[in-house]
Parts: C-alpha cells; sequence; structure tokens
C-alpha cells in the first residue's frame, strides 16, 4: 500500500468532501414532487445564468437549490458546532443542544409564534433567546472559564448547569404549548422538530459558519494539545482558560444561528463528528473542515428525502436525521467496542 504524505491525505479527503457537497446540492435540485432530469437542470441553470426565470424547471430549481443553500449552511454549522462543543467538554456524547442554548432558542421562537409574530421575528426571538441562555451559563460557569488550568474539574460542572438550564427551558416549552390555540400548533411543534420548509437564504448564517471555521482551523492545533495533554498544555504554551471561552462562545454562536433558522434539528451534530472521527482520525486540522463539509451534505441529502418520502407531503428533516441518527449511532458504538 502506498504511504501518502498525511497534508496530502488532508486535502484529498477534503476534495473529495467538497465534490461530494456538490453533488448533494445537485441531487437535491433534480428530485422531488416533480423530477428533474440532467439535461432539465442543466438547460434550467444555463437560463437563470443568462437571467431568464421562466419555465417550469427554472422555478423548480430557483426554490430547491435556494433550500439545498439553506440545508447545507444549517448541517455545516451543526456539525462544526458538535466537534466544538465536544472538544470544550471533552464528553463524546456532547453535541450542540447539550447546554440548553437550542432551549433558549426553542422559548423565544415559540413564544414568538405564539403572538402571530412574523418570520422574521420569530427568527430574531430564537437567535435572542440563544443568546441569553449562552451569557446565562456564561455567567453562572464564569469562574470555570477564568482558570488557565485543567478542565478535567471544571467540564462536569459547565455540563450540570447546561442540563439544568435545559429543564428549566423545557418546563417553559412544554408550558407554551399547552396553552396554545390549534391554530398556532402545528407550526410550534414543526419548528421543534426542525424543518427547512419555510427557511430563506440569507448572508449571516454563512458569514457566521465561516468566520467559526477560519478560527478553528486556525486554533485546531492548539485544540489537538488540549484534547490529548490537557493536564500539560499550559506548559506547552496554550491558555486553556482562554481556548475553552472561545469554543463555548463558538459553539454557542453555532447553534443559535442554526436553531433560529431551522429549528431543532437533532443528531447532526452528535453523529457527524463521530463519523469523521472514526473514519479520518481525531486531528482537528482534518476533523473541522470534514465534519462541516459532511455535515452540510448529509443534511441537504436527509432534506431532499423528507420531501420525497411521501411526497407531496412534506416531513420534517428533524424526524429523517433521526430515523438515520439512530442506527448509524449505534453501529458505530458497535465498532468501537469491537476494537
Amino acid at each position: 500500500m502506498l504511504d501518502i504524505n498525511p497534508a496530502r491525505r488532508a486535502k484529498l479527503i477534503l476534495l473529495a468532501l467538497g465534490m461530494f457537497a456538490v453533488f448533494s446540492l445537485l441531487f437535491a435540485c433534480s428530485i422531488g414532487s416533480v423530477s428533474l432530469s440532467f439535461s432539465e437542470l442543466f438547460q434550467a441553470v444555463l437560463d437563470l445564468s443568462r437571467g431568464k426565470s421562466s419555465g417550469l424547471a427554472t422555478t423548480l430549481l430557483e426554490l430547491r437549490f435556494g433550500r439545498a443553500l439553506s440545508g447545507f449552511v444549517i448541517g455545516g454549522t451543526l456539525g462544526l458546532a458538535g466537534v466544538m462543543m465536544q472538544a470544550l467538554l471533552r464528553n463524546p456524547l456532547a453535541d450542540p443542544y447539550v447546554l440548553g442554548i437550542s432551549g433558549g432558542a426553542s422559548v423565544g421562537a415559540l413564544t414568538a409564534i405564539l403572538f402571530f409574530c412574523a418570520a422574521w421575528m420569530v427568527d430574531l426571538a430564537a437567535f435572542s433567546g440563544a443568546i441569553a441562555v449562552a451569557v446565562l451559563l456564561f455567567a453562572l460557569a464564569y469562574r470555570d472559564f477564568r482558570g488557565s488550568g485543567s478542565s478535567e474539574g471544571s467540564a462536569p460542572l459547565l455540563l450540570l448547569t447546561g442540563v439544568i438550564v435545559a429543564a428549566g427551558c423545557g418546563a417553559i416549552v412544554t408550558l407554551l404549548l399547552s396553552i396554545a390555540p390549534d391554530s398556532r400548533l402545528r407550526g410550534m411543534v414543526f419548528w421543534i422538530i426542525g424543518d427547512l420548509s419555510n427557511t430563506e437564504s440569507r448572508y449571516l448564517p454563512w458569514l457566521i459558519l465561516l468566520l467559526v471555521l477560519a478560527f478553528g482551523i486556525r486554533k485546531a492545533r492548539a485544540i489537538n494539545i488540549a484534547a490529548m495533554h490537557a493536564d500539560s498544555a499550559t506548559t506547552l504554551g496554550i491558555n486553556i482558560g482562554n481556548l475553552r471561552k472561545a469554543l463555548f462562545f463558538c459553539a454557542a454562536l453555532l447553534t443559535a444561528s442554526a436553531v433560529s433558522s431551522a429549528g431543532s434539528i437533532g443528531f447532526v451534530g452528535l453523529i457527524i463528528p463521530h463519523a469523521c472521527r472514526f473514519a479520518w482520525g481525531a486531528d482537528h486540522r482534518l476533523l473541522i473542515p470534514a465534519a462541516t463539509l459532511t455535515g452540510g451534505s448529509f443534511l441537504v441529502l436527509a432534506d431532499a428525502l423528507a420531501r420525497t418520502v411521501v411526497a407531496p407531503q412534506q416531513l420534517p428533516v428533524g424526524v429523517i436525521t433521526a430515523l438515520i441518527g439512530v442506527p448509524v449511532f449505534l453501529l458505530q458504538l458497535h465498532q468501537l467496542r469491537s476494537r
């Protein structure tokens, strides 16, 4: 077997994942209640590039491509947030929702839906709720972030604080659902499960994803050292306190962005980092961009399945990710035990 240089191997993996991402976007644009052949899809792309927006194929491409792009940025955001949350808590079972940040977003969004607010106000309320919970968690665990030593003792306390806050948010969500009128209840339930049907292409989620991705790649070596040598990271020149603060705020911002855009889509932030780590190793220099690309492609394909499996009716994409995520995660656990 040929011995491939690690840097060259990483570039080949990322190139393959990038090509797979493009394929997932094209595939999502071609299937639905009305399928588009490759020739129709190619002609629609040409028409759009020339400024022509008439015709069924062109209209379908516009609608599906915008939704696919939204799915990709949300999936990539959740995948990256999962990597950062697992690195922060040093817990392989951590995911973007473990600290209750998504619970704050749910409280904000459901409150806005209950009071018949516009769609942009629902998104703003969800984002504000998520940030409010993140600030509360940071205030409660500030003493744990301030130190620069080992994170072994502080991570469980932060996790416990997040679980308690999440339980409180869950109680408020249950209260809102119990008093909601029937006309609002379906939309609230779909938002909690996770749905891409009402998402819109916006620049802010892409900006947040790209900025945090660039930061994560820049700090990948420090994250590797902190993950493998937490007790001696300070002597190796790593400020654990500052790194944990940065990871916390990046994970919180990513979670707020994803949840405010499409609701609580489960399992993406949990299984994607595990799958990438299982396939290509735990080096965050590769894991961070790989989880971003894989998470985006996975959610695009899952949403395409949600649109077509019982067409013309659409399923919440959160149901599809859970149905796929549970057996995949159990399979990964079985393979790890076998090793």
